[in-house]
């Protein structure tokens, strides 16, 4: 017997209850997004990472809800494969004429494999590629704001545009010399173009919302003369008197790779049709794929539907094979990548040695707490999934037997759909942009032998920029627990980031203290423990062992970094912290600002 057919009613009801659903989602992300404004303006740094981490929870939030209404009001899940294409269909006709598509497709796949098991995850029942373009959505919608507005300076009238345009944005705080910073940000423009004639096209196009993070207001644009393009942002900051200057001028794809980088907090943005937000700025950073944008302005969840198309499109256009990842093998996760991918792909182990007191649910928690964290540029961004699916041949023998040794819980190997093609299936996984560990990377330097000169500077690059982290991720209030050279890498921007999360801690929840004097000859000489240590006490003294070995690089850390190795240094930061103080950690050097400041950790 045939299965009935869903009524027509029924099923458009459906679709309409899940468009609801993201029209409530993105209506509330909207809002929150807006409201960055006024805790910029208003000086609320607190309240603007508060609402930066509970913003990351809205879209779980509704999906649950749009879950519960659809099993309340539907009986959800009880439809067969055929009903639930023709809720698809309807949905497409949704999304006709709709600002934000792509996120409402994404939306539709989420609340989808919530409700049906995963054997209906195929192209039929969910949108494994866009069904609606995303091109063009704001000229067929006259009434939409501009996502950029165009300024053409005359000749010798720079800096007056500049100007203009900084109050075109219509902030509500004075600022200390609008004047003064637009001369500053024109001689830069100037130097950029240098002795380039300017063209009949010159013009500055800057999208029309800021975008605010933590204590900072970013105008973000680009310069057009002939065929020269330039991408730029210019940081807002607050002055010591409460007012605002503009702190600097950005220029490059790398100078705006570092402000919108994996290892940073996401920004707030009031976006009507993000689609074409994220096309701007992929003009500006073609290098950085659409999903890490998607991911910078808040949209996690479009960034993990569009890195998994991506994987899916790079999986059928290569041929190498899943391996372990090179370096040191951590304690708690198993790491593999595939060296073609610029990701690597970490599983929490079922096995833990006796001096990892953790469970998989506290290694889960602090991911998600560097999710929600400010991440300072020193963290890097993970993407979590559930239940993903490898072709069975692109694994190495040597690799499954290492996940089914250290990981046999989360490994699957299957023919899921009896066609014969064997899958391998992890049932949950992080995913983050691949780094070369820091330990290799001395390593390398170390390695240069004849050329001393080069590994010199290379150890000495890496060992300030180690430091400079450890400094940063104190000023976010994180302790990383293990600071060993293996546990953080160096990006393509040749910056540090830390990337293993299961023992960080608050730095206001940990102890730091001296090693006490001994009391006795007995004492001094003793190969073990003699004092009492807490659980969550620290002693920096002890760092030096265990990172100093090398002495060029003992030399560099110490003359750059030898406050690590005390106590009041981590004592006086957390008290600060405790005392409801937060430190300025912005995405570029001191030296890149147009006046002096004081240090970022005074």
């Amino acid at each position: 017997m045939f299965p009935q057919r869903l009524d027509s009613t029924v099923a458009y009801g459906i679709a309409k209850a899940m468009m609801d659903g993201f029209n409530r989602h993105y209506r509330l992300f909207r809002t929150e997004s807006s409201r960055a404004r006024h805790r910029f303006e208003t000086a609320d740094w607190h309240g603007q990472q508060r609402a930066q981490r509970e913003r990351i929870e809205f879209y779980d939030l509704r999906v649950k809800e749009c879950v519960m209404r659809l099993e309340k009001e539907f009986k959800a899940g009880a439809q067969t494969m055929d009903e639930w294409h023709q809720v698809k269909l309807h949905y497409i006709g949704l999304l006709v004429n709709h600002l934000q598509p792509e996120l409402a497709e994404t939306f539709f796949n989420s609340v989808t494999t919530k409700i049906l098991h995963r054997s209906y995850f195929q192209n039929d029942f969910i949108f494994v590629r866009p069904a609606v373009s995303t091109e063009y959505i704001e000229d067929s919608e006259p009434q939409a704001q501009p996502t950029y507005r165009a300024y053409y300076p005359a000749p010798g009238s720079l800096p007056g545009t500049l100007t203009e345009l900084v109050r075109g944005f219509g902030l509500r705080v004075a600022f200390e010399d609008l004047e003064r910073d637009a001369a500053y940000v024109a001689g830069a423009i100037s130097a950029k173009l240098g002795d380039v004639k300017l063209r009949a096209n010159f013009q500055l196009q800057v999208l029309s919302s800021l975008f605010f993070r933590n204590k900072g207001a970013y105008i973000v644009g680009k310069v057009i003369n002939g065929f020269f393009e330039v991408p730029f942002a210019l940081p807002v900051l607050h002055s010591a008197d409460g007012k605002l200057r503009i702190d600097a001028a950005l220029f490059g794809e790398n100078d705006l790779l570092i402000l919108f980088s994996f290892a940073r907090a996401y920004f707030m943005v009031d976006m009507g049709i993000p689609s074409a937000y994220v096309q701007f700025l992929r003009s500006m950073m073609p290098r950085m794929p659409r999903a890490e944008i998607y991911n910078a302005l808040g949209l996690a969840k479009q960034g993990k539907t569009l890195f998994y198309r991506d994987f899916l499109h790079h999986l059928r256009h290569s041929s190498d094979q899943f391996r372990i990842a090179p370096g040191i093998k951590g304690m708690v996760m198993l790491v593999f990548d595939l060296p073609s991918f610029p990701y690597v792909f970490k599983v929490i182990k079922d096995y833990y040695p006796p001096q990892k007191d953790t469970s998989r649910e506290q290694i889960k928690g602090k991911y998600l707490l560097v999710k929600q964290h400010d991440r300072v540029g020193r963290m890097a961004d993970t993407q979590e999934y559930q239940l993903v699916a490898f072709p069975r041949e692109r694994f190495s023998d040597e690799l499954i037997a290492e996940i089914e040794k250290f990981a046999p819980s989360q490994l699957e190997i299957s023919d899921r759909d009896g066609d014969g093609q064997m899958e391998v299936i992890i049932k949950h996984v992080y995913i983050e942009r691949r780094m070369i560990p820091l330990n290799i990377y001395l390593q390398e330097a170390f390695d240069l032998g004849a050329d001393q000169s080069a590994g010199q500077a290379q150890i000495e690059r890496a060992v300030v920029e180690y430091g400079n982290a450890i400094k940063d991720l104190v000023a976010a209030n994180i302790f990383p627990g293990d600071m060993l050279w293996k546990n953080f890498g160096v990006t393509r921007n040749s910056k540090v980031v830390f990337y293993d999360y299961d023992e960080i801690e608050y730095i206001t929840d940990c102890n730091f203290r001296k090693v006490p004097t001994p009391r006795n000859e007995e004492e001094e000489m003793s190969g073990e423990i003699w004092y009492s240590v807490g659980p969550r006490d620290v002693f920096p003294e002890t760092f030096a062992p265990f990172l100093l070995g090398n002495p060029a690089v003992r030399a560099v850390f110490m003359q750059h970094h030898a406050e690590l190795l005390d106590p009041a240094f981590w004592q006086g930061h957390k008290a600060r912290i405790a005392a409801g103080h937060m430190h300025d950690v912005f995405p570029y050097e001191r030296d890149r600002r147009f006046l002096p400041t004081p240090p970022i950790f005074d």
